[in-house]
């Protein structure tokens, strides 16, 4: 149920008469109310930030992150995935939605003007007589919905906001995506080279067949030996096998990153990794909020909650009306302009029963906006946590190559004494097979 107040205003012409007058006061008086709205806030973060992260390097750390790694051939990859990739000008599609609905909301801050014009042709016979009438109408009319208590601002600053989120998702895709094509494709160099140690390995497992077959040919030592050491070349092929197949789900899956088909090569055959730059700095958890644009739209989308609640709010008062209009008509488009009428109305509404409905949607937008923020909380926890995990493994990585690389150096040095043993018949080959494998298996891990 709605309260309706109504006043109506005619003159004989647009440009004369009190009432008119009177009615634009009315207007301007209306729309200098509407200018008080509320203003959009700083969001504060809902949660202690740490001052610092645990650790920091020292090489500063470009926009295009990709470039420190000194890798033409992921340059061009990067470069091809973020102008062909379906997902990201799927992204690209949103934010051009998001822009285009902010630019609607905002359309009502200002008056719809529509122009009309109309002919008719009327047939009568009457008492034996045939007339026949025409009547033509120009005309135009104007509405206007004056944004007392900031409603309409309100939705337009919501919508605009939700544009922005949308552009750092944006932003968030296009990290997303060159990190996926980092991942694959050092994923993929790493491939390469496991097929280059396996087919080393196969060779010197080969070798050793021979020299074990030689052994059981002299009677040295019994065929179990040599059937063991033929195993192990046949599971070398095995696993070269599942590389291979690895290698070409890696090589299917870059293709789609870059937009094109998966059968279609697009990078070359690289077995070996370029020298890594030194650690970046991290910066301070204060700058990783104001930058990271996963962050960032969440506290856009925070902002735009806030906005949607204050809209739910100024929905509970009244709203004010305006609609004006000027029309003419005649029977002969000589005769249009000699008669003239000008309307201006204006509408109050007011609601005074509807059952709870608007302060329900209060309620809800209120609860919408608690959710945002929480939201956007745990995504900066999820950021911190994200770096210090990064720095924590960086760190461990570096003591878990160094022991790889310590581990070889011994094996190596393990399968020298025990070849040169087992020649000479002072120890069994189920030594010499098992410390092979264990130097094959940290030369595949390293």
């Amino acid at each position: 149920m709605a309260i309706r107040y109504k006043n109506m205003f005619r003159a004989a012409h647009p440009l004369t008469g009190r009432p008119w007058a009177r009615a634009l006061l009315v207007a301007m008086t209306a729309i200098l109310i509407s200018g008080c709205s509320s203003a959009i806030h700083d969001i504060e973060a809902p949660l202690d930030v740490p001052a610092q992260f645990s650790e920091s390097g020292s090489s500063p750390l470009p926009d295009r992150w990709w470039l420190s790694f000194d890798d033409p051939v992921l340059d061009g990859l990067i470069d091809q995935a973020l102008a062909n990739n379906f997902s990201l000008k799927t992204a690209w599609d949103r934010l051009n939605q998001a822009e285009a609905l902010a630019r609607k909301a905002g359309a009502d801050l200002y008056p719809a003007v529509d122009a009309e014009a109309g002919a008719s042709w009327t047939r009568s016979r009457e008492a034996g007589q045939t007339n026949n009438s025409n009547r033509y109408t120009l005309g135009l009319s104007a509405s206007y919905e004056v944004d007392l208590w900031g409603r309409i601002r309100s939705s337009r600053d919501a919508a605009a906001l939700d544009a922005q989120a949308s552009a750092e998702e944006l932003r968030s895709a296009a990290l997303t995506l060159s990190a996926q094509v980092a991942g694959t494709w050092y994923q993929l160099v790493e491939q390469y080279g496991q097929l280059d140690i396996l087919s080393e390995q196969i060779d010197t497992n080969k070798q050793v067949l021979d020299l074990v077959t030689v052994q059981f040919r002299t009677g040295k030592v019994g065929i179990a030996d040599m059937l063991q050491q033929e195993q192990l070349v046949e599971s070398n092929r095995g696993e070269r096998a599942k590389v291979m197949a690895q290698v070409k789900v890696l090589e299917h899956q870059l293709a789609i990153l870059l937009g094109y088909s998966p059968q279609q090569p697009v990078a070359p055959r690289v077995a070996e990794f370029s020298v890594l730059p030194s650690m970046p700095e991290t910066g301070l958890p204060a700058e990783l909020i104001r930058r990271r644009p996963d962050i960032l739209s969440a506290y856009y989308s925070v902002q735009a909650a806030d906005r949607n609640l204050a809209t739910s709010i100024a929905n509970r008062f009244p709203r004010l009306s305006l609609t004006a209009g000027v029309d003419t008509s005649g029977g002969d488009t000589s005769d249009l302009f000699d008669n003239w009428l000008a309307t201006l109305a204006a509408n109050l509404v007011a609601p005074v029963i509807d059952g709870g409905e608007r302060k329900a949607e209060v309620d809800r937008t209120r609860a919408v906006a608690s959710e945002a923020l929480h939201t956007y909380g745990q995504t900066i926890l999820e950021a911190l946590g994200e770096v210090e995990d990064a720095l924590a493994q960086e760190q461990r990585q570096y003591d878990f190559i160094a022991s790889l690389d310590t581990q070889l150096t011994l094996a190596g040095q393990v399968i020298e004494r025990l070849r040169d043993r087992y020649i000479q018949g002072t120890v069994d080959y189920q030594r010499v097979l098992d410390a092979l494998i264990s130097q094959q298996e940290l030369e595949r891990s390293l």
